[in-house]
């Protein structure tokens, strides 16, 4: 049983460092690029990509033609598809970056690495455990290199706080307190897109949309504003308690919680959204550290931050990072503050040189599964209004 549940926690780690080597490409090599999901954040990391020495979108994939008409703009000569399916087809196609809504990442990261793609796959990877799941066979069966868009874990604070808890001068660690919070004009809601006129049943495929989710009718307002309902959105814990779950999750390698409880509401913006706007997650970690994230959208003053908490000393992580020492516990010791650099684009860049060399990529499939679960957990804590459990055995939520 012991061995079974090394191997859940472990799952595929260090897959991609030994890709065959005809999947691997030469380190000058030009990487030719496909595209799933060109809408805002998809436009931005495709913008990164370009940016990268040595690449060159080939293809473009969307259910909006709107989309396909911008991203046009950027690589006026790419090809471009309505059907995401015809774009796999292209062989000469090395890598594909997909970006659509969260509730259809499994379809088609499955379908990209089925087609012997490389895949860097945006947060939070995977919708629900049946979907995580499906996604780890696909990768075990593909070899091919998976970077999860959690671009922290390509930070130079990686290296920081690894060096900080190396030193052992933080203790025994029984806390982490992780805070997000934000604040927009009176009147413009957080994350609120406008309808356009454009947004209609000629000009979105809404079945594709639609994907594995209930069946309704045509609805520009959920297509555009899809992060407002639970159909297809995890709300603000898959926007952003992933990205601050999965540093520390790289850097200390913690597994899925134990339990999870998260409590909220919407208390601010009252426009038929269904995810929280405001709330409070707690995790149990079988590592005895409580991980804890509160997050809302009418202050900004505490902003986005992170504390590792432990006997000897703290880890204060926001824009910087720094070591604190607990003068109870250290008290000769020292404030340390963190000065490793990040490269720009140090994520897409990272993964790119993966594709080339055929090595493990800063966040790994093994990283984005265990925060997928974790994320899941507290939504199904909050719509249920319970408490969560992870059966490891099972691996289901109970």
């Amino acid at each position: 049983m012991q061995s079974r549940r090394l191997f859940i926690g472990k799952v595929a780690t260090g897959l991609a460092g030994t890709l065959a080597s005809s999947n691997v490409l030469g380190a000058n090599d030009r990487i030719r690029l496909g595209i799933i999901g060109p809408g805002d954040r998809g436009t931005q990391i495709l913008r990164e990509a370009l940016g990268c020495r040595n690449t060159e979108l080939v293809g473009a994939a969307d259910i909006y033609t709107h989309r396909l008409e911008d991203v046009k703009k950027l690589a006026p000569e790419v090809k471009t598809y309505l059907d995401y399916r015809h774009l796999l087809e292209d062989k000469s196609i090395d890598a594909v970056l997909i970006a659509t809504p969260q509730h259809l990442h499994c379809e088609h990261f499955t379908a990209a690495l089925e087609a012997g793609k490389h895949v860097y796959q945006e947060k939070t990877m995977a919708f629900t455990v049946d979907h995580a799941k499906r996604m780890r066979a696909a990768y075990q069966k593909a070899h091919r290199v998976v970077q999860i868009g959690h671009q922290s874990c390509s930070s130079g604070q990686v290296t920081d706080a690894t060096s900080f808890l190396n030193t052992g001068y933080v203790g025994k660690v029984t806390a982490i307190h992780a805070h997000m919070y934000r604040n927009t004009p009176h009147g413009k809601p957080q994350w609120s897109r406008p309808v356009h006129p454009d947004m209609t049943p000629e000009s979105v495929l809404w079945k594709s949309f639609l994907g594995e989710a209930p069946a309704r009718e045509f609805d520009a307002n959920r297509y555009v504003n899809w992060r407002f309902f639970w159909d297809y959105s995890g709300g603000n814990v898959y926007e952003n308690m992933c990205h601050q779950l999965s540093f520390w999750y790289k850097v200390m390698g913690l597994k899925i919680p134990r339990s999870v409880n998260m409590t909220g509401g919407i208390y601010l913006w009252k426009d038929g959204r269904e995810v929280p706007d405001t709330m409070n997650v707690s995790m149990e970690h079988e590592e005895e550290i409580l991980f804890t994230w509160d997050s809302g959208y009418g202050n900004n003053e505490l902003g986005v931050s992170e504390d590792v908490l432990g006997t000897d000393g703290t880890i204060a992580k926001s824009q910087q990072i720094r070591y604190l020492p607990q003068k109870v516990n250290r008290r000769d010791g020292n404030e340390m503050m963190g000065t490793t650099k990040t490269a720009p684009s140090a994520h897409m860049q990272n993964f790119l040189d993966c594709v080339r060399d055929g090595k493990e990529p800063n966040c790994p499939f093994d990283v984005g599964f265990r925060v997928s679960i974790a994320c899941r957990m507290a939504v199904e804590s909050y719509r249920q209004q319970r408490s969560m459990r992870w059966d490891p055995v099972k691996e289901e939520i109970v």
